[in-house]
């Protein structure tokens, strides 16, 4: 075990947003460490009980971040680490319903910064996003001393808010705070539905025989993350000192063209039904990206190691081991066919 893993044995960690897709994934992770205990606060807006570790040192709370009451019961239970993983996400569902983005990712945030505060907790490390900081313009590769105030969603400008408190909750009242900036996430874990990330939803549509929707030009590219490279990215930045106060990337480091990645998962999966053309969205101005993750790499020792096709390969075992729930309660509208289904691929 290296020294960042040992860091967590014996210790109580909260995780909010711990039962979605990166956070299941985490809290499994930190369990097997040997944990006293890992604490689970989500409301279930956009996850699921059956994927949630059922584990000895694991414990659910359900509530949500705004929830005064949920807050307490969870930070009485005096954790040394908070994960702040919880989010209205994410692109389209913020453009949708900007109110409850406020509210939750704006609120939510500064209500996890306040009770973190308050209880004296050893380190917060905030879930940011790498598509809301830098904007449709920055050049690539994208490095943290660059930033846009020209953001195309809520989702976007609430991740950044997110940021300004960490800020000042670091400058004000010294709060050991650690930004990560996260990339197009993928993995075992996410369920597919109308407004989650663009690798469940093609694998879903290939699973069912549907061709999978298209909205570029074919030049599209993302940096695709493997969200086991993001959780050991999280215990890094649970640790390192040199972390704290700083914002980072947790990235590949490497560009993925969408539309050969889709081509990709129904040569994987045996789709024949191709590709469809779809309409595209306003906001989704980004037509490439690609993250540095030198910083990462300097400040924790951050090395991605999963090779993608690989990371594809064991995203769709997880679904044909788990296709009976990700069928139940993948959330898309109802009447609605792969060609016009809504996606998201910026994070």
């Amino acid at each position: 075990m290296q020294d960042y893993e040992a860091n967590y044995e014996g210790k109580t960690i909260l995780v909010t947003g711990g039962a979605g897709s990166i956070g299941t994934n985490l809290v499994r992770r930190l369990a097997e460490l040997k944990t006293n205990q890992v604490i689970i606060l989500d409301d279930l807006s956009a996850a699921y009980k059956w994927n949630i570790p059922s584990m000895s040192n694991v414990l659910f709370v359900q509530g949500s971040v705004t929830d005064d009451v949920a807050l307490k019961r969870v930070f009485h239970l005096r954790p040394q680490i908070v994960y702040h993983l919880a989010a209205f996400f994410a692109n389209q569902n913020s453009v949708d319903y900007p109110q409850k983005d406020l509210t939750v990712n704006g609120l939510g945030t500064l209500l996890v910064f306040q009770y973190s505060q308050l209880a004296g907790v050893e380190r917060v490390v905030y879930a940011s996003s790498g598509c809301s900081i830098y904007g449709s313009a920055a050049p690539l590769p994208l490095k943290e001393d660059f930033m846009s105030m020209n953001l195309t969603t809520p989702y976007q400008i609430t991740k950044m808010l997110g940021e300004l408190y960490a800020n000042f909750f670091y400058n004000h009242y010294g709060l050991r705070v650690v930004k990560t900036r996260f990339f197009n996430s993928y993995g075992p874990g996410e369920v597919p539905g109308q407004y989650r990330n663009v690798i469940p939803n093609f694998i879903f549509w290939a699973l069912s025989g549907m061709p999978l929707p298209f909205t570029g030009t074919g030049n599209e590219t993302r940096d695709f993350t493997y969200v086991m490279d993001i959780v050991d990215a999280l215990l890094r930045a649970g640790f390192y000192k040199q972390a704290i106060g700083q914002e980072m990337n947790i990235a590949s480091g490497s560009e993925t063209n969408i539309l050969e990645m889709a081509e990709r998962i129904n040569k994987l999966i045996g789709n024949k039904a191709g590709i469809a053309r779809a309409p595209g969205r306003v906001w989704d101005t980004k037509k490439r990206l690609l993250a540095s993750i030198d910083r990462a790499k300097s400040l924790i020792g951050y090395e991605p190691k999963m090779d993608f096709e690989k990371g594809l390969e064991n995203t769709i075992r997880w679904f044909r081991d788990h296709w009976e729930n990700i069928h139940r309660d993948a959330d898309f509208p109802p009447g609605s066919s792969a060609a016009v289904q809504g996606l998201v691929v910026q994070r």
